[in-house]
């Protein structure tokens, strides 16, 4: 081969790689500069205060701070539409959880697309939900709650928004008991389980974390843990399961996602220092105390989850006869 025909076939070889290197160079260099992360549920609310102990720990490894933003919300999907629309640089992130995938069947218009728009990074774990009432009531046992429903004709629940993960686990419970309830939707956890302290709703199937400190100082009581299996944090509680109520467990998973067109460098690395941070003591303990268990998914396998996941709440809208604009 002559010299001119090797020096044009290094001009393509080099030309055809360019359309490649910013992707590389971007992910290489990152990060240079703050993180925004988006959790779309109030402060105080179980993913918030999750998301936050990752976030911190994070950070730290990253070598870049991570700014939390709350924008609660429509069950999470005003939040996860900034995300949607953000430039898929690996500077702005999404903090949500099974609300996400309940996202299409709860909310048909949004201006998203759960499926094509988010690329999974990494779950937290997922949190028990469990079913709290007001220990003024006499209600002792899930079976309780069913015969006061049975006796009133109907029961409300409160909820961090339609389609969050407290909104459909409720749904499982009562499809599961073959109740009739009336949904009081509020932004964020923290309000809907006020309205069970202050007795204004019946019931709530709120995240552990955020009802812990209440169950525990005596102003709610639990009676079931949605989980397959019980709560480190409440061993004496049985599962809606055990309860009597087949088919009532629900997973509130926690995780993190980026934009769908994110470079693939970047998801792996943020997967692989998130997979650090969730093995540090430190973080360990803070997050035993939120009650969350333990849930390694690979973002191909967090993904695949999702997908799965939007068809069965689909399906769950239909069997519930819930009705959604």
């Amino acid at each position: 081969m002559n010299t001119t025909r090797r020096q044009f076939l290094k001009t393509v070889g080099a030309a055809a790689a360019l359309p490649a290197m910013p992707s590389v160079v971007r992910a290489q260099s990152w990060p240079n500069q703050v993180i925004r992360a988006i959790v779309p549920f109030t402060a105080g609310s179980t993913l918030d205060v999750i998301g936050r102990i990752v976030a911190d720990a994070l950070s730290q490894r990253l070598g870049q701070p991570i700014v939390v933003e709350n924008r609660g919300g429509a069950g999470g999907t005003i939040g996860s539409a900034t995300v949607a629309r953000a430039n898929p640089d690996g500077y702005t992130l999404l903090i949500n959880a099974s609300a996400h995938s309940a996202a299409p069947a709860a909310y048909p218009q949004i201006a998203y697309d759960v499926a094509k728009d988010f690329a999974a990074i990494a779950s937290f774990g997922s949190v028990p939900n469990v079913t709290i009432v007001n220990p003024t009531r006499g209600i002792k046992t899930l079976k309780d709650l069913v015969a006061e429903g049975q006796r009133k004709g109907e029961l409300l629940f409160s909820s961090a928004g339609v389609g969050s993960a407290t909104h459909w686990a409720a749904e499982r419970f009562r499809i599961a008991a073959g109740l009739k309830v009336a949904h009081v939707p509020f932004r964020g956890g923290p309000e809907a389980t006020m309205e069970v302290v202050a007795d204004r709703v019946d019931f709530a199937c709120m995240g552990t974390s955020s009802s812990m400190s209440l169950i525990e100082a005596g102003k709610l009581l639990p009676l079931a843990v949605s989980t397959p299996q019980r709560s480190r944090a409440l061993p004496n509680v049985p599962t809606t399961i055990e309860a009597g109520f087949p088919d009532s467990d629900y997973t509130f998973w926690n995780g993190l996602l980026a934009p769908a067109k994110t470079p693939r460098e970047i998801i792996n690395r943020l997967y692989d220092e998130t997979r650090k941070v969730l093995a540090m003591p430190a973080v360990i303990e803070k997050l035993k105390v939120q009650a969350i268990e333990e849930m390694p998914l690979t973002p191909e396998e967090f993904d695949a989850l999702i997908l799965k996941e939007i068809d069965v709440n689909k399906a769950l809208v239909k069997a519930a006869g819930l009705k959604f604009n």
